[in-house]
């Protein structure tokens, strides 16, 4: 009888063993199979939540199947400490384990709003953005002029709610001084930068920053970066160049950067400047006037003047052999790589041609016959 009982016993606890096990195998399926998400959320975790109640709105939200299996595999993991306050984007199909992994490791929210602080040439702007999880796309909340006055409301609410995003994103063609006359009136940063850095010396791109970070570190991020993209293009650079110095490449860069908007355009007129370099013939280049008269200090606002055209100063390529002395902007990487890898040309000349791009010459007549339909084109628009 007694060993009828104790073999029924065992019979019991490998058939209690065996369903364990199963339990085990299909908890630990369920945490790392693809989740039942079907459209992408944005998981707000705030500070001071706990994994419970993470689980609890993940589960609600439909992007985990069971708030238990989540919490034993966070322990498993010993993350349970680790939670991190953001907003997350969890995309469909998103296992648990990888969502632990999503809220735990910290850094900047994935999702949510949004500040770009875009500092331009001729304006700048903050956007306050939110992301719609669904379609991945940001939806502009309100957008404002930083050095306008009085930020909007909206602005200062979501400010003032913290678990916002930042980035400044900066634009081909600023000049230093415009640069820093903007960061400094960047209130989500922090001390004064007093002194203009080098002209070209910053390379334009979107940087991610945080609240309260340095002014003067992410001054330090932009030369860093131009640094290292100028010296990539030197050491890749075409043969036979009129070009000495990486700083020379680093003028005519900015050059190029400011005489043409279009991409496509940059390698043709950087072809141009090279190949007057070449013949000894002046670069005759409006923008690099303009910076003599404007230091670089905001846009001039108005036609050059035939008095300016003719005033002599080192930045004045109508009346000085070569290039001027500095950059007259800070050039991105396509200026500065066109320069380095120039179109094969015989061009000499470019002139507007009405349509955001430029008409090229090789020979003086040609050009002047461009400049001649450029200038119809210009009467036509004044209804002259």
């Amino acid at each position: 009888m007694w060993r009828h009982i104790a073999s029924n016993a065992l019979t019991l606890f490998v058939v209690i063993l065996f369903v364990l096990g199963g339990v085990v195998l299909w908890g630990k399926q369920q945490y790392t199979a693809p989740g039942p998400l079907t459209e992408a959320i944005c998981l707000k975790v705030a500070r001071g939540e706990n994994m419970k109640g993470v689980s609890e709105d993940l589960e609600a939200q439909g992007a985990i199947s069971s708030g238990t299996i989540f919490r034993i595999g966070v322990n498993y993991a010993d993350k349970g400490q680790a939670l991190k306050a953001g907003s997350f984007l969890i995309k469909p199909k998103t296992p648990m384990r990888e969502i632990v992994d999503i809220v735990t490791r910290g850094g900047q929210s994935t999702c949510g709003s949004e500040v770009v602080y875009r500092i331009g040439v001729l304006k700048n702007r903050v956007q306050l953005r939110e992301l719609d999880p669904k379609t991945d796309t940001f939806v502009d909340v309100v957008a404002f002029d930083p050095l306008a006055g009085d930020a909007p409301a909206e602005y200062v609410q979501a400010r003032e709610k913290g678990d916002l995003r930042y980035r400044v994103a900066l634009a081909e063609g600023t000049t230093s001084w415009q640069i820093i006359q903007a960061l400094n009136a960047a209130d989500f940063l922090q001390g004064e930068l007093k002194d203009i850095p080098a002209e070209g010396s910053l390379a334009p791109d979107s940087y991610e920053v945080k609240a309260g970070d340095s002014r003067a570190d992410l001054i330090g991020r932009m030369q860093t970066a131009q640094a290292r993209i100028l010296a990539d293009a030197w050491a890749n650079r075409a043969e036979g160049l009129p070009l000495k110095t990486p700083e020379e490449a680093l003028i005519l860069a900015s050059l190029v950067e400011k005489e043409t908007g279009v991409p496509e355009e940059r390698k043709r007129v950087a072809s141009v400047f090279i190949n007057r370099l070449n013949k000894g013939i002046r670069l005759q280049t409006d923008p690099a006037v303009i910076y003599g008269v404007t230091k670089g200090q905001g846009a001039l606002g108005r036609g050059l003047r035939q008095s300016e055209l003719r005033r002599k100063t080192p930045y004045n390529t109508y009346l000085i052999d070569g290039l001027p002395p500095t950059p007259i902007a800070n050039p991105g990487r396509d200026s500065i790589e066109a320069v380095l890898n120039p179109e094969n040309t015989d061009f000499l000349f470019f002139v507007a041609d009405g349509t955001g791009g430029h008409a090229f010459a090789r020979t003086l007549k040609e050009h002047n016959e461009n400049v001649a339909r450029w200038r119809k084109i210009e009467a036509e628009r004044n209804g002259n």
